[in-house]
């Protein structure tokens, strides 16, 4: 048994940690990890990981273990030991997992559709990443999707939220809504919800050269644009951004250039982690960092949480169909085969129109 585990100072570094046997308690389960996916969204949690707490959800094995942290990963895992009345072995879950090949999970709140993990170390983390599907349960559940599901919704239910966060505030008083890493699933996944939003206003997006064909090819976007050519957008417009990126040299210059016409920005993804956090040009008063499970937590007392379900998933259904048009899954052989291709994606030199998938 093993864990893939990233070093806390520096993510580029990893290593695989041979795992202790586990042995479950009372009221606990073992799962075994079938499969999750990986994608730059695994990287923000790393970077994130000490902010955000993402280190704490699944303490690390082996020597000097506090230098080192697990990332957590979206996918599945089936029940292959279990002490619960209420989750019998055999039982298939959908949820938040270590890149390992064993989890022990301590179910509580176990409703036919989905249980919480209870286990004391999770109890002060974000609700919606302690979650976990009963995906057996579900009306017309199929095996066949779990690739697109794992890639594409948790990234296409933070463009849900994003959407809805512009929409709700009128789109902060903005004509145009401009995306930096437009070629990001995110990215795509809130074009193609703008795009499909009469309302909404024009939709610009910023990649890199190499991308520019790629970002075009998918119809999602009003134009698209170089980042060595965003002074090509309209500055005349009021803007509202929404950046993937953390690229604060785009940043900035697009600052710089919308001036006060540069209403709101929305903070979301670190495709470019590496950049330093402080730039000059950078207008921080009408800047703000968005975090998802918070979103979702609001708009869950807001609307109950099957409105929202019934609301978010319409969303992503729509979205990932969209997607599956031009997405390419890559299966990787287990955590070697992700060991193999770590560096690449830390790197951003994954093609956007690939998703990893690491089967167990």
């Amino acid at each position: 048994m093993q864990e893939f585990q990233t070093n806390k100072a520096d993510i580029t570094q990893h290593r695989l940690v041979e795992t202790p046997i586990n042995t479950i308690g009372n009221g606990e389960v073992l799962v075994k990890i079938d499969r999750f996916a990986f994608t730059a969204n695994n990287i923000t949690y790393a970077v994130m990981g000490d902010q955000l707490r993402y280190w704490q959800f699944f303490p690390p094995n082996g020597d000097e273990a506090q230098k080192w942290g697990i990332i957590p990963v979206w996918g599945f895992a089936d029940v292959i030991e279990s002490n619960s009345n209420e989750l019998p072995i055999g039982e298939r879950l959908f949820g938040y997992f270590p890149p390992a090949n064993e989890l022990v999970i301590k179910p509580a709140k176990v409703t036919p559709a989905s249980l919480i993990d209870g286990s004391a170390h999770r109890a002060e983390l974000p609700p919606s990443y302690n979650m976990y599907q009963r995906v057996n349960h579900e009306p017309g559940y199929d095996r066949a999707n779990d690739d697109q599901r794992m890639l594409l919704f948790v990234l296409h239910l933070t463009a849900f939220c994003l959407h809805d966060l512009l929409k709700s505030n009128d789109w902060f008083g903005a004509e145009q809504v401009v995306i930096i890493s437009a070629s990001s699933k995110t990215s795509t996944g809130l074009a193609y919800g703008l795009s499909d939003d009469k309302n909404a206003p024009q939709v610009v997006g910023l990649t890199s050269d190499r991308n520019i064909d790629f970002v075009n090819s998918m119809d999602a976007y009003d134009s698209v644009l170089s980042y060595d050519r965003l002074e090509q957008i309209d500055a005349s417009k009021a803007t509202v951004i929404v950046d993937m990126s953390a690229n604060t040299d785009v940043l900035s210059r697009l600052h710089t250039h919308l001036g006060d016409n540069m209403r709101y920005t929305c903070n979301v993804g670190l495709t470019h982690w590496d950049e330093p956090r402080q730039v000059e040009g950078i207008i921080q008063a009408r800047s703000q960092q968005f975090f998802a499970p918070s979103y979702i937590q609001q708009r869950m007392k807001d609307w109950g949480s099957d409105e929202f379900n019934k609301r978010s998933m319409s969303y992503v259904m729509k979205s990932s169909a969209k997607t599956n048009a031009w997405l390419n899954i890559k299966q990787l052989d287990g955590i070697n085969g992700l060991s193999e291709v770590y560096e690449d994606v830390c790197d951003g030199k994954i093609a956007p129109d690939e998703g990893l998938v690491v089967v167990m």
